[in-house]
């Protein structure tokens, strides 16, 4: 696209993608008044991919509600990673809907204007030519961005500030000075840009190119006040959530970067790039039921987008797995059975099968040894899973499972050696996969037994006042649900029986008033209230 093309009204292409008919009727109207006569509709997402691969269009106006396939923001996602869509193209967004969350999405587009249907022909004819305007006039700073050459767009940026006749636009250009600052890695020059810049305007944007700026160059103590003020506003708490996600997983503080990364996902949780890093940092965390739930949001968010992928309903059954093994057996049932629905959906699926027969079978495998039916586990092992890593680290990882919880665990340590290796290259989210691999080998060579089965241990030994054992089964239990409550109380009841018999050591105090502290901060059902309380008044008196 050249700068030019956007000039003459009659000569531009613009999309429509809408599934009313009575709004691209209003839109075409509108458009056809302006003098634009060019104009194709698309009532769903295949239609409109379809159209932008016979035309290059200047302006695409796409709705959040597309008939059928996919919404407009996955829609949108994928019209800019196929470069149909570019930051030359006038990009408009239309909703009904002004929800925080949607709006959240939308911001990550980037789009360069946001109508909010219904819409009448006024509103079209009076917003989309200062739009196109706005695009025209700097269009060499958007061409130089979508180059990557960031150094040229301040160039230009730098050149339109200086021109007064420009003034109505200077605002535009400065944040895209920023924003090229901040990609080319340039975090002084950035922060001192930006601090300057707040002396006069105290945009959203501005303070949130600041946060970047300084949080890369690790000065967060200075910006705690304005963090906590980003936070409490609607328009900007969301992107302040996810760049302290991405600093504290710079800082290895994985606690911190999951809380933080939990408020973003929940504000915009269609970005399925952030979901990864979510469950990623959830099962670093030994949150199950988190790791759960972020594998059935990316299932859902992610159908017809250009992430779907029978892998990712292949993902929600094995963390189903994963979470029933932390449950008493009732909660277990419940979740293995709908866990066992979606696999058996998934084998009912002829090209599926061909293509993850080894998946497939290793799930299953897993979910026969998760209800308790071994020799159907061991006779799936025995006859077709290979010890050899395959290419992929989440498949290999889930045969590292299958291994351990059949007691195979030489050949288990063997595999995770073997995917250590997989993992290649610095960035974040290699980072927190190797931490969770290490973990994992360190959790699965000390540990031999999953959660549950450490606490039906814990109970037998508890009834044959065996206080010891019984302790020492729960505390393994702990340390791989560390955020479960209900062991925690567990291990306190142990440590009152142990009491009986003999003398507390130093230890066994400290484990206590360690539990105790923890349970003060915990979300607590009435009957744990009770018990807790017991305890604590019972373990004051030591």
């Amino acid at each position: 696209m050249e700068q030019e093309e956007l000039t003459a009204l009659d000569k531009l292409n613009v999309l429509i993608i809408d599934d009313q008919i009575l709004v691209q009727n209003v839109i075409k109207s509108a458009l056809f008044d302006l003098g634009i006569e060019n104009v194709k509709c698309a009532e769903n997402a295949y239609y409109a991919l379809r159209l932008c691969e016979q035309t290059p269009f200047h302006v695409v106006i796409c709705a959040f509600n597309v008939k059928s396939d996919k919404d407009g923001f996955h829609l949108l996602e994928e019209l800019k990673f196929k470069r149909h869509v570019t930051k030359c193209t006038v990009l408009i967004f239309l909703s009904a809907e002004t929800s925080e969350e949607l709006v959240n999405s939308i911001v990550e587009l980037q789009p360069d204007d946001f109508w909010v249907k219904p819409l009448n022909n006024k509103q079209v004819q009076a917003r989309l030519p200062l739009t196109l305007e706005v695009k025209r006039t700097l269009f060499n700073v958007y061409q130089a961005i979508d180059r990557q050459d960031y150094s040229k767009a301040i160039y230009y940026a730098e050149r339109h500030l200086l021109n007064p006749a420009l003034s109505k636009y200077h605002l535009q250009m400065k944040r895209l000075k920023g924003e090229c600052l901040l990609q080319l890695r340039e975090f002084t020059d950035a922060a001192n840009y930006y601090e300057n810049l707040l002396q006069s305007h105290k945009s959203s944007w501005a303070n949130l190119g600041y946060i970047k700026a300084l949080l890369e160059q690790d000065r967060l103590a200075e910006i705690q006040l304005l963090l906590q003020q980003l936070t409490d506003k609607s328009d900007t708490r969301f992107a302040t959530y996810d760049m302290l996600a991405h600093y504290y997983i710079g800082k290895q503080e994985y606690a911190k970067a999951y809380e933080e990364i939990k408020k973003a996902s929940r504000l915009a949780p269609r970005n399925i790039e952030r979901s990864k890093r979510l469950l990623d940092l959830a099962r670093l965390n030994h949150d199950h039921l988190g790791q759960y739930q972020a594998t059935i949001a990316m299932a859902k968010y992610a159908k017809n987008s250009i992430h779907d992928s029978p892998l990712l309903r292949l993902n929600v059954v094995r963390a189903g797995i994963d979470y029933a093994t932390t449950l008493e057996k009732a909660d277990a049932v419940k979740v293995l059975g709908q866990s066992d629905i979606l696999l058996t959906e998934l084998e009912k699926q002829p090209i599926l099968v061909s293509q993850l027969k080894d998946q497939l079978l290793v799930v299953r495998a897993r979910l026969h040894m998760a209800k308790e039916e071994r020799d159907k586990a061991e006779n799936i092992v025995d006859n077709n899973i290979s010890l050899r890593p395959g290419t992929s680290v989440e498949d290999n990882l889930d045969k590292v499972k299958a291994l351990h919880e059949l007691g195979r665990r030489e050949d288990a340590v063997s595999l995770l050696d073997a995917i250590k290796r997989q993992i290649s290259g610095s960035g974040l989210t290699n980072q927190v996969v190797s931490k969770y691999i290490e973990q994992e080998a360190a959790e699965r060579s000390a540990v031999h037994f999953t959660p549950q089965q450490l606490n039906r241990m814990a109970v037998e030994f508890f009834k044959r006042n065996k206080f010891h054992a019984a302790l020492n089964s729960l505390e393994q239990a702990f340390s791989l649900t560390p955020n479960n409550m209900s062991v925690a109380l567990n291990i306190l009841k142990v440590l009152v029986a142990l009491q009986q018999q003999e003398p507390l050591d130093a230890g066994h105090i400290a484990l206590a008033n360690n539990l105790l502290l923890q349970l003060q901060h915990a979300k607590l059902d009435t009957e744990q209230l009770e018990k807790c309380a017991g305890y604590q008044q019972h373990f004051s008196k030591l």
